[in-house]
């Protein structure tokens, strides 16, 4: 197997380590990337590619990135194969994240027909951000349930409603609002932490794709010790410090919901992406990453080619 660096053309060495590609295609990497990291990760990186065989896009990997600069993927349309790496490698300080998801979406859009995507997962999860930026993606509406709810009892809030209502009262209107929203057609949609749990929200969710955002117990509970739990009905029944009780609380929560997040269409796992990426704090993981990968993990589902 050719060295990533005879792929690339004739690597030019500047000052001290840094160095230019110059190649006939006009490909041009940023000074910042250094020989002595693609020396040493050349191996590791055609194995990425192989990875990638066949399919459409291809990722940089983290050790192509200086550290604080281009943490996120980058992906890129062309073949994968090691002949002609060099002629799709571009200049990666030219695409952006947007430009990255818009690209991805544009691909994915009309193999989803219409079809709602809904996605579930823990408390504190992102599932209302991510919602947001994958509906502006698509060009689709976006709906959040617990909001939803909220509305419809004139502002109060989730709190409010268990508080007065009970748990029960509240599931019963989540699932008439999945209900309705099932017989719409592109939405984005970010259910409610529980909203797993009720066979019956599974047949309306299943009439779109269902996305599993699955977040390591220990960055919720410092998401949500961090914003305060007081919206959070169900983390008020632990005593101790902040942390280590919500920590508790979310751990007993998640054995009760993890059979049902598995029955997701697809799954992503901050954990995953963090590794991937070099980056030790998955709350580090910048939300348009992760809708990347979502749509990643879609167009997995749907197996386009």
């Amino acid at each position: 197997m050719p060295s990533f660096l005879s792929l690339c053309g004739f690597w030019k060495k500047r000052k001290g380590h840094d160095i230019e590609a110059n190649v006939s295609q006009g490909l041009q990497l940023p000074t910042w990337i250094t020989e002595a990291k693609i020396v040493k990760k050349q191996d590791s990186f055609l194995q990425f590619l192989g990875k990638y065989k066949e399919q459409n896009w291809f990722q940089i990997p983290h050790f192509m990135t200086r550290k604080g600069r281009f943490h996120e993927p980058i992906f890129l349309k062309g073949s994968c194969s090691s002949e002609n790496v060099a002629a799709s490698l571009v200049d990666s300080a030219s695409l952006d994240e947007s430009k990255i998801l818009k690209n991805i979406s544009e691909k994915i859009k009309p193999c989803l027909n219409g079809r709602c995507i809904y996605l579930v997962g823990m408390m504190g999860s992102g599932k209302t951000t991510l919602g947001k930026i994958l509906s502006e993606a698509l060009g689709f509406s976006f709906y959040d349930c617990d909001a939803l709810i909220e509305q419809a009892f004139g502002g109060s809030t989730v709190a409010e409603i268990f508080k007065s209502y009970g748990e029960g009262f509240f599931r019963d209107n989540e699932t008439e609002i999945l209900q309705k929203l099932s017989s719409m057609h592109r939405l984005v949609v970010s259910t409610g932490g529980g909203a797993v749990v009720r066979p019956i929200n599974w047949r309306h969710m299943q009439k779109g794709i269902t996305v599993w955002l699955d977040v390591p117990l220990e960055a919720l509970a410092t998401r949500l010790t961090a914003i305060g739990t007081d919206s959070r009905p169900l983390l008020h029944n632990e005593s101790g410090d902040p942390y280590s009780k919500t920590l508790k609380r979310l751990s007993t929560i998640f054995k009760e919901r993890v059979e049902a997040y598995a029955n997701a269409d697809a799954r992503v796992s901050l954990q995953n992406i963090a590794s991937k990426l070099g980056i030790e704090d998955v709350c580090d993981v910048a939300p348009t990453t992760i809708a990347i990968e979502v749509l990643l993990q879609i167009e997995n589902f749907l197996k386009i080619r």
